[in-house]
């Protein structure tokens, strides 16, 4: 009988520990979640994944008639509805996920109540189901792009276009991070539900998507740079649109990507501390 081997099942108690090979392990639990994220958000609905083009379509002409026609807000020179869209597309992503995340625990609350698993796959899948979304957008985007390139001189690509991998794995980081951070919130404070919604909306206005930096006083600037989404939005635009009318710095996308691993320790702190005793709380 003392020869007996005991498994001791236990929830782990390290505040930054993430095993990484247990997560691989739950691989196929993680593409199960991906389906759903995406299948989900459709389903019942007429026209089906052409929301996905439908949404940032008519926003980037709402916003085209609004601060371009009757705001006459400057685009650079731009063509405004690739201008909007363009910018619309890597926000979209980013907050999409960031509100995903934030209601990993609460959306979830019953199936982690019933069996384990590591819940850190709930908030990854949010971010791979939203790859999907993205690709499509940009797929839209790059219809109008190729149309206006072959149109007009003022489009300009260059090599920085091709970091734009690095850039959707950069939001991808930092809407992972906050919305961790915010999952971990929520579970004791709704509050933060509702200051989220509210937030991402006043972040919009807050980044350059529907307006270039250029036109923002000199001496504000270093505000608008503290946001650690505008490096990318302007290296996109910087990269596709136009070298000359948009400012590309690496110092800016090496303070982005800090930013993110700060912001992914953090929540992974707190989500690891949350994760313990969150049924109690929620």
């Amino acid at each position: 009988m003392n020869n007996k081997r005991v498994s001791i099942i236990k929830p782990s108690r390290g505040l930054f520990d993430v095993n990484l090979k247990e997560l691989l392990a739950y691989k196929d639990l993680l593409l199960m979640f991906v389906k759903r994220d995406f299948v989900s958000v459709y389903k019942q609905t007429v026209l089906g994944p052409v929301w996905v083009f439908v949404k940032p379509l008519f926003t980037a002409i709402t916003f085209t008639l609004i601060f371009d026609k009757i705001a006459n807000i400057s685009t650079s020179g731009i063509p405004s509805i690739l201008f909007y869209l363009g910018g619309l597309t890597l926000w979209n992503y980013f907050s999409n996920c960031l509100t995903g995340t934030a209601n990993t625990f609460i959306a979830n609350q019953y199936i982690f109540g019933k069996v384990y698993f590591p819940r850190l796959i709930i908030p990854i899948s949010v971010c791979i189901s939203g790859l999907i979304r993205i690709s499509l957008q940009l797929l839209m985007f790059f219809i109008f792009w190729i149309y206006f390139w072959n149109t007009s001189d003022i489009i300009q690509p260059n090599v920085v276009a091709f970091m734009l991998p690095v850039l959707i794995l950069l939001l991808a980081g930092l809407s992972l991070g906050f919305g961790i951070i915010f999952s971990a919130l929520t579970t004791k404070y709704r509050d933060f539900t509702f200051l989220l919604g509210f937030g991402v909306q006043l972040a919009m206005y807050c980044t350059p998507i529907i307006y270039p930096t250029s036109i923002i006083p000199q001496k504000y600037q270093w505000l608008l740079e503290l946001n650690p989404i505008t490096p990318i939005i302007n290296t996109f635009k910087h990269g596709f649109l136009n070298a000359e009318k948009f400012d590309f710095s690496l110092i800016g996308l090496l303070y982005s990507f800090v930013f993110m691993i700060v912001t992914m320790f953090v929540g992974i702190l707190l989500f690891n501390k949350v994760e313990q005793k969150f049924m109690d709380t929620v």
